[in-house]
């Protein structure tokens, strides 16, 4: 058997009391942290917490070379951590078919994901976003300006009164994480004065949710990561007086009355 277990967003006790008891109960425990991290809580932490050794595995040892991983779900109860949940966004589904192709049964334990956040944290409503797009660093693509794949997801959600998520850049093996200032600051050239929301630690104790402007947000600090961005399309009055209450976004940005 081979399980995924999603972490949740942040620390040792985001887990659902599901993917600690399918820890518990594993042969085998590996994980990977380069698509992303726990930001609060180290791998040291999770050992200790849930009182098992993990092999971390990085991009080639799953990707790749994913026969240890495979091996363990053969013999035995093997469990396979991510961040958030480990089929949505960070996805998995390739280390899921191999084990098919080996018969290897499997089975998903979700764990809270940075869209679901976002969606509680700004009150903007789930069904209301279109396709989320992901905000590269500059040295990260060959272009000038932003990507295509960003402006196009912004524009065509606009267009259909869509939200957007806006997942920004992470590199986990380099210990970057794109900030939503800095984010903000990317996106100005094209999006100056559309609102966005800024979304910091959620799932932390102390989250940050702050809408404005878009150069306004790449002037103000939001903390330590990990950071999201949002670009709200047409707005629902509930969701414009969410973001008032919760995000303290300004009257002028808001739909009136």
């Amino acid at each position: 058997m081979l399980t995924f277990v999603g972490l949740g967003l942040y620390d040792e006790d985001s887990i659902t009391r599901e993917g600690a008891a399918a820890i518990a109960e594993a042969d085998a425990v590996f994980a990977e942290c380069y698509t992303s991290k726990l930001l609060g809580a180290t791998v040291d932490d999770l050992e200790s917490h849930h009182g098992v050794e993990i092999d971390v595995r990085d991009r080639a040892g799953v990707e790749q070379t994913p026969e240890p991983i495979l091996d363990a779900a053969t013999d035995g109860d093997a469990v396979f951590l991510t961040a958030g949940d480990t089929m949505i966004a960070t996805t998995h589904v390739d280390l899921r078919l191999r084990a098919a192709d080996r018969g290897i049964e499997t089975r998903i334990v979700h764990g809270v994901t940075a869209q679901a956040a976002a969606s509680s944290l700004t009150g903007l409503q789930n069904y209301r976003f279109g396709p989320a797009t992901t905000l590269p660093f500059p040295d990260a693509h060959a272009v000038d300006g932003l990507p295509a794949s960003v402006t196009n997801t912004v524009d065509e959600n606009a267009e259909r009164g869509l939200h957007t998520l806006v997942f920004l850049d992470i590199k986990a093996a380099d210990d970057r994480y794109m900030s939503a200032d800095r984010a903000a600051s990317l996106l100005a050239g094209e999006y100056a004065d559309r609102l966005g929301v800024a979304v910091a630690r959620a799932g932390s104790p102390d989250p940050v949710v702050a809408a404005d402007s878009i150069d306004a947000l790449a002037a103000r600090s939001f903390g330590e990561p990990l950071h999201l961005l949002v670009i709200p399309g047409a707005l629902h009055s509930m969701e414009a007086d969410a973001l008032a209450t919760f995000a303290d976004a300004p009257e002028e940005l808001l739909p009136s009355e």
